[in-house]
């Protein structure tokens, strides 16, 4: 069965990393398995994680790789 539009990056670069963009409290592991899933749907071998709702962006930065 096919699903069009079912799954939607915020951005793939170069066709090699997924950026997954979010504005949350905490990074759940919900989130993460949701990049897997689009890391692994769009053939990238990398994905990123970014929280912009903390103090230091550092903190909000999660590598999800294949």
């Amino acid at each position: 069965m096919r699903l069009a539009g079912a799954y939607r990056a915020d951005v793939i670069v170069e066709q090699q990393v997924v950026l997954e963009i979010k504005a949350i409290e905490h990074i759940l592991p919900l989130h993460e398995a949701q990049t897997l899933t689009y890391v692994r749907l769009s053939g990238c071998l990398v994905g990123l994680l970014m929280n912009f709702n903390t103090t230091m962006l550092k903190d909000g930065l999660r590598r999800v790789v294949r």
